[in-house]
Order: C-alpha cells, then sequence, then structure tokens
C-alpha cells in the first residue's frame, strides 16, 4: 500500500472512532482527532522587518496535483463524520420538500414578447419561459439542459431593443468566467458568435449591430486563481471573429480592475464605469453616433460613487454619493458636465437610497432602520405618492421599460415568503401576482428587531426570528449570521433553509453590523480597514446579548456567514473561541496578508487596506487575520469551513489554509472539517441539489454538535 493511500485509510478510521464516544454524550471520552496529515513547507515572508511563517503557502496552487489530492483526502475525511449523525438524511429530505414548490419570477417585455422565470421546485436551474398570446407558455431556454448535473447556469442576458436577438452568458462550476453566445429570438437557433473568458461583464448592445462586454486579457497563471489586474471594455460586431473585437476603454498605462458600459435608452450613448476598488469611480461618456469611440471624462477621480439608473435625450441621471454620503439622484445634463451643475431630481436623506426607473418614472427606495420604504417620482423631481407595502420587510424591483404600463416587484421577510405583486404607477394600486405555496405558516412565527449596545456603545439592530411561545431557557439552538462589509445591507429575506431550524424549536438572528450599508457611507467607513475591528465587536456583542437575554447559550450558540462574513466568522472564532459552540466560515477572506495577490482581491483594499500600504496597516491586518491567529492549544468551537473548488472570486486557499492550521491548533475535542464543492465556485448559480446537500450537512453538524441526538 502507498504512503498517501495508507495515511487516507487512517484518517478516515480515526474519523469513524472518535465519533463514537460522541454518540454515548460524553465529550470527555474523546480525545484529539487525527486529522489528514497537511504537509508543513518552510515559507517566510517579511514585512516591514518582520518574517511570518507561511506552512501552507503550496494549498494556493490550485493547479496541483498535492493540492487535488489534500482536497480528496481532506472530503473524504468530513464526508465519512457527517454520514454517521444519525438524521442528517432526515434533514436532507425535510429540506427537499421545503423546496419543492413552485417559484415563478416576475414577468418582463422585450420587443413583442413577454418572458418569465420559473422553477418547477427541484429544478437545479430556473427556466426561462415566453408567453404565447391565446395558448400554452412555452420553454424559451432552459439552462438545466447545458450540463447533466445543473453545474452550468445562466449568469446574464440582454436583448436588443427591438427584442429580436438575446445576448446571454453562461457559468461553468460556478465560476466568474463566462461564456456569451448569441440567439435568434424568432427561431431560438444560435448564431456563429461566440466569446470564451469574459469576467465581470454585462452585455449592452449597440442597435442590432454588435454589443458591448468587459473583461480581462492575457492575466496568465492560473485560471481561478491568478491576480485580474486590467479590466478592459471591448466591442463586439456581429459576425466576426472575437479576436477581432475593438477596445473601446482601458489601457495598459491607466489600468482599471472594474470596467463596465450602459448603453442609452435611445441608443446615442455609451456611459463607463471605471473604479479601482469596490468604493468610487470614474464616469465617461461616448458618443455613439460619431465614428470611433472618444470617451469624454464626466468624472475623473475615484472619490465618490456614481451610478447610471437612466439616460436619454442628453440628460443623464445618477445615483451619487457626491456630497450624499446616503446618497442622491441628479440630473446630468450634456450642455455642463460640470459637478457643480449636477440637479438634485431626489435629494439625499437620512435614509439610504436606490434608485430604479420603469414606466416613465423614478422609484425611491430607501431602508429606515433597515426596513423597506418606497416613494414615487416623475423625472422632473415631483414626489407621486408613497407605495403601500404588503408590511414590514424588503421591497425590490420597480424596474421596466419607460413605455410599460405595469410594473412588478417583490416583498419578503424572514417570515413573508418572497412574493410578487403588479404595481400600476398611474393609479398606486398593487395587486397580488404570484405567492409561493409552501409548507410553512407564517402566523406561528415571530420576526422582531431590537437594538443592542457594541463595545463602544453604538447601537446595533438585529432581526430575531422564531416560533411563538418558545421558552427562553438558554437552550434553542441559535444561529447569529453577519456579514459586515462593503456596503452592503443585509435587509430581511426569506430563507427556506432556515425553516428547519425554526420548525425544530430554532432561533435565527441577523444583526445589522458596522461595515455594511444599512445606515449609509458613514456606517460602512467605521466598519474599514483600521476601524475593522468594530465590525467584530458588533458580532461578538450579538452573541453576547442573545446569551445575556436567554435565547440562548454558549452551548447552543453557532456563528455564520460567507465571503467578507467568512473573515467576520474567523476572526470572531479565533477571538473568541468561548463564546459560541459551532462556526461555519464560509467562502471567507481568512489571509489577510496575502488576499490581494489572488482574482479580483486587490479591488478590496478600499475596505481592507493591504499589508504592504504600511506597517499600521500590516500590523493591524495582521492582528486579526484568521490563518495567523490561531493559537495552538486552544480549544475551538467545532468548525466546518465550507468552499467551492471553483471560487475565482475568493480562492479556496484561504479556506484551505485556514482548515489546515486550525486543525494543527486544535487542543479540545471539537471537530474542524472542512467540507469542498466540487465544480462549485462563490455561490452564485449553485444548483438546487448541491444547496439541499450543504445545507443539510451544516445543520446536521450544527445540532449534532450542540449535543441534539435525536429530531
Amino acid at each position: 500500500m502507498k504512503k498517501q493511500e495508507a495515511l487516507t485509510r487512517l484518517s478516515l478510521v480515526a474519523a469513524m472512532a472518535l465519533l463514537l464516544p460522541a454518540c454515548g454524550g460524553e465529550e470527555s471520552a474523546m480525545e484529539k482527532m487525527q486529522y489528514p496529515e497537511t504537509a508543513k513547507g518552510n515559507q517566510v515572508d517579511v514585512y516591514f522587518n518582520d518574517s511570518v511563517s507561511d506552512p501552507y503557502r503550496w494549498l494556493e496552487d490550485d493547479r496541483s496535483e498535492e493540492t487535488a489530492d489534500w482536497v480528496k483526502r481532506q472530503n473524504e475525511f468530513t464526508f465519512t463524520y457527517l454520514s454517521q449523525i444519525p438524521y442528517r438524511d432526515s434533514m436532507r429530505s425535510r429540506l427537499e420538500k421545503l423546496y419543492n414548490y413552485e417559484r415563478v419570477g416576475a414577468p418582463f417585455k422585450e420587443g413583442p414578447h413577454t418572458y418569465y422565470f420559473k422553477n418547477d421546485g427541484l429544478q437545479n436551474q430556473s427556466v426561462m419561459y415566453r408567453v404565447v398570446e391565446g395558448g400554452e407558455d412555452e420553454v424559451f431556454f432552459d439552462p438545466n439542459k447545458l450540463s447533466e448535473d445543473g453545474t452550468v447556469s445562466l449568469s446574464g442576458l440582454q436583448f436588443t431593443k427591438d427584442g429580436s436577438l438575446m445576448a446571454y452568458s453562461i457559468s461553468r462550476g460556478g465560476a466568474d468566467w463566462q461564456e456569451i453566445y448569441v440567439m435568434d429570438v424568432a427561431t431560438k437557433a444560435l448564431l456563429e458568435d461566440k466569446i470564451m473568458d469574459v469576467k465581470f461583464s454585462g452585455t449592452e448592445w449597440k442597435g442590432n449591430e454588435g454589443f458591448f462586454y468587459s473583461t480581462y486579457k492575457d492575466q496568465g497563471g492560473s485560471k481561478l486563481s491568478a491576480k485580474t489586474q486590467n479590466h478592459k471594455l471591448f466591442y463586439h460586431k456581429l459576425g466576426t471573429s472575437s479576436d477581432k473585437d475593438v477596445l473601446v476603454f482601458g489601457d495598459d498605462a491607466n489600468p482599471r480592475r472594474y470596467v463596465g458600459g450602459s448603453v442609452s435608452e435611445d441608443g446615442k450613448y455609451l456611459v463607463i464605469s471605471a473604479a479601482m476598488t469596490t468604493t468610487g469611480n470614474q464616469v465617461y461618456v461616448v458618443d455613439l453616433t460619431n465614428p470611433g469611440y472618444e470617451a469624454v471624462a464626466l468624472v475623473d477621480n475615484f472619490d465618490n460613487d456614481h451610478d447610471l439608473v437612466f439616460a436619454k435625450e442628453n440628460k443623464f441621471y445618477f445615483l451619487t454619493t457626491y456630497n450624499a454620503p446616503n446618497r442622491r439622484l441628479v440630473e446630468v445634463s450634456k450642455d455642463n458636465w460640470t459637478m457643480d451643475a449636477w440637479k438634485d431630481i431626489i435629494p439625499a436623506t437620512e435614509n439610504v437610497l436606490s434608485v430604479s426607473e420603469g414606466a416613465g418614472y423614478f422609484f425611491a427606495k430607501y431602508q429606515k432602520d433597515v426596513l423597506s420604504v418606497v416613494q414615487q417620482y416623475d423625472y422632473t423631481g415631483k414626489m407621486i405618492r408613497e407605495v403601500n407595502l404588503p408590511g414590514q420587510g424588503s421591497a425590490g424591483g420597480f424596474g421596466g421599460n419607460s413605455d410599460d404600463a405595469v410594473l412588478y416587484y417583490t416583498f419578503t421577510s424572514y417570515i413573508y415568503p418572497s412574493t410578487t405583486f403588479s404595481y400600476n404607477p398611474r393609479t398606486g394600486e398593487s395587486n397580488l401576482y404570484k405567492k409561493p405555496d409552501i409548507d410553512f405558516d407564517p402566523t406561528l412565527y415571530d420576526s422582531k428587531q431590537v437594538f443592542y449596545t457594541s463595545k463602544d456603545g453604538t447601537k446595533i439592530p438585529m432581526m430575531i426570528t422564531h416560533k411563538k411561545g418558545l421558552k427562553m431557557d438558554g437552550k434553542n439552538p441559535t444561529l447569529l449570521y453577519g456579514y459586515g462589509g462593503f456596503n452592503i445591507s443585509l435587509q430581511p429575506n426569506f430563507n427556506t433553509s432556515v425553516l428547519v431550524l425554526l420548525e425544530n424549536g430554532g432561533i435565527y438572528a441577523v444583526p445589522n453590523i458596522r461595515g455594511g450599508g444599512e445606515y449609509g457611507e458613514a456606517w460602512h467607513e467605521a466598519g474599514t480597514k483600521m476601524k475593522k475591528q468594530n465590525v467584530f465587536d458588533d458580532f461578538i456583542a450579538a452573541g453576547e446579548y442573545l446569551i445575556s437575554e436567554k435565547y440562548c447559550s454558549k452551548d447552543f450558540l453557532a456563528i455564520s456567514g460567507g465571503s467578507n462574513g467568512g473573515l467576520l466568522v474567523g476572526a470572531v472564532l479565533t477571538q473568541r473561541p468561548d463564546l459560541m459552540k459551532v462556526a461555519f466560515p464560509a467562502v471567507g477572506v481568512l489571509d489577510m496578508l496575502r488576499y490581494n495577490k489572488f482574482t479580483a482581491g486587490a479591488g478590496w483594499a478600499t475596505d481592507y487596506g493591504t499589508a504592504e500600504d504600511d506597517v499600521d496597516i500590516y500590523q493591524y491586518l495582521k492582528g486579526y487575520s484568521p490563518v495567523h491567529n490561531v493559537k495552538p492549544g486552544t480549544a475551538y468551537p467545532a468548525t466546518m469551513v465550507t468552499t467551492g473548488d471553483h471560487d475565482d472570486r475568493v480562492v479556496p486557499a484561504h479556506s484551505f489554509k485556514f482548515a489546515a492550521t486550525l486543525q494543527k491548533g486544535q487542543a479540545g475535542p471539537a471537530p474542524i472539517l472542512i467540507r469542498i464543492d466540487v465544480n462549485a465556485g462563490h455561490g452564485a448559480g449553485k444548483p438546487t441539489a448541491k444547496i439541499l446537500d450543504e445545507q443539510a450537512d451544516k445543520w446536521a453538524f450544527m445540532l449534532w454538535n450542540m449535543g441534539i441526538k435525536k429530531l
């Protein structure tokens, strides 16, 4: 027997043997688990005369046989452990039953046809339908036919203005890299046009002749992990080879990491957004009625955010943070570009603003203590009305074509399944369009907002959801979920997966911690760079609040978060391993000294700073970086790290290195597992079957390690 095979067998035997004492409930009978061996290297980096060891650097090579073997052995170890939890399969079955209901998206009109997406319940990918007047609606495009296992997904689409052509993009294995194809709508036949290796891009048509798209060219190295640095905007003319596509914007002398283009409603202008990081962007305008692509700067700095909402007849409407941290909608006339001439259409208020356009109106969507408020305006800025929403929760939609007679919006909360309403913009009347038929009775549950105090005295809102009449005795299994970064807001949203926890007497808690966008740019900035500890303190304080109010105790608290939220979980479990029983860092940014070396990571520097900036930010990052703060000899909570082998947003090496470090440093009996989804990425486009498998494993792992032996 080969040495590696022997090690694998020993690891599996250890996993099986060490799970058995836990079944008896005697934690003291357990010994430290014998994890699959992870070889250590001798890599040392020097930052400002400080030497930092990186023994698992070799796991960053996603193309090596050694890394592939490590992934295989870790997955075998993990799934052997999970397979012995007696109610794992029944939880998977219950999740499948809950998910098995028809989900229909809002219809949208393109040219003479109306389309919508529908999932029968357990389809891996939703199917695009076309409405047939006087007959039965037909399947227009079925992404499930692109692969047997559902891992190829539809990631974007754009019709020509007359609706005769559709450019669509697909993703394989959940990767951000996409492929663009073009379909003749009348015949559903594909044109010969095909563009490979497109990333962070939409498609914007220039008449029916061709379209604009963005990508990174000639990056070199691994496709899934190499640094993506110079984003460029191209024009593809139909009927030509993609290697003849015309460079419209971007050059090697002035690289931007994120570049995108939008064509105005009348087709006369191309508006280009160019950014170096996730905050702040330049804006350029190209007159498409002139030959060539001369880009005129509207905004030539990266000081603020400027998002195009609508453009027509020499007028451009931007949602901007310029002189408005909570955002305002401004009108910019081509007759006078200067920022001093920008005209307020919807002024800034104390609440964070987002805007959509449809049916000849603007819809201002505010967050008031995280909950949605929607107001309707005409193009001059006159408020027409406040939209009467179904209740307290989150509303989205209200977008469409300028000549649409009816618009659609969705409304949801933690106990209100996402429901679609039609909206008449002339009268302000809403009517139910599609309500999901799901095995759930919202009258049996409570979802309320509380405010608690963080370490520095800041008041933080948190939504807490559970069964009515639940006894607050500290023994309720509780999942605390957070994000806290990149100006992203966590508004109330129905999650079918959470029902399994709620049905079994559990609690779901979501705090709106700093770093997010719930209270505008000031709230965001309070959780960035050398204020990042505020984010972790806010989350820790949320856990302490739940414990002090007897919702749970430390033995019944689990923490969870993905991506930047994975960093949150990694930092909190290394800083306060005594606070929780279980931790789920998902697709996390976990090596804060090297995150900027991979894919688009350098673009996150506005939130994090980089280890190369200066000695102060280096020391700050090292002080909370999860990979660098695992302390050998510490008893860490039961942890299941999750990632995907095709994640080219936050490369899986973050999770690999953290899991290896945590397994090596674990002094307590709780398991440290890593679950690596094969042929899966950062999360987008994940097939339903994989979602159900992963969620069942998480719930089973959480409840089992809280000592719950049967359900």
